[in-house]
């Protein structure tokens, strides 16, 4: 029997909880609800995530994974089990956030006995905030650059992209028009 309804798992790596990308991740959450998908919303701020010590444990014994023991353990299999991931990042000294790069590079345990495999089968969802008016000079297109590389690299589907400009925490809110993409991009990931 074919699963009907989609598990989203939505990543947050900024360290406000009521910052900008905060609040585009929640509608992004709100609409994919409402299109009937099992969201989850995990903020990386507040998680013990360590760097990748480039010791390749993950590759010396098939199927052992990452070697270091962090909260990474916990978004692992809530990666695997999830149909579509979003990620939602601000823009940090030009490119996505340490959380969020922290993040991403911890998925280098996943090439080890599946070449990323069971990143190339999800569905993607990016969300960017950012200070500047202009991708270019905030650093957005560093961070898009980022995603599209990674992506590309591992086979998968970006399903949509929403960024936005906003200078003060919370008021990528009063961006109406941002703010019904992100709705949007939730509802198409719950049901593409």
């Amino acid at each position: 029997m074919a699963k009907t309804q989609k598990d989203i798992m939505i990543v947050v790596g900024s360290p406000r909880k009521r910052g900008n990308s905060s609040i585009l991740a929640k509608q992004v959450a709100s609409g994919a609800k409402d299109a009937g998908a099992r969201v989850q919303l995990f903020f990386l701020h507040g998680m013990n995530i360590k760097p990748c010590s480039a010791c390749d444990g993950c590759r010396k014994k098939r199927g052992s994974g990452c070697v270091i023991r962090d909260d990474m353990h916990k978004l692992y299999p809530k990666m695997r089990a999830a149909d579509a991931i979003v990620i939602a990042s601000p823009i940090y000294w030009f490119t996505v956030s340490a959380q969020t790069k922290l993040f991403m590079d911890r998925w280098y345990a996943f090439g080890a006995d599946e070449n990323y495999k069971v990143l190339a089968e999800k569905k993607f969802g990016i969300v960017l905030t950012y200070a500047d008016a202009d991708p270019f000079s905030s650093g957005a297109v560093n961070a898009l650059r980022t995603f599209q590389d990674a992506f590309n690299y591992l086979g998968a589907e970006v399903v949509g992209t929403v960024y936005g400009s906003a200078w003060k925490a919370g008021e990528i809110s009063r961006n109406k028009p941002v703010m019904k993409q992100a709705y949007a991009l939730g509802e198409k990931i719950a049901t593409t």
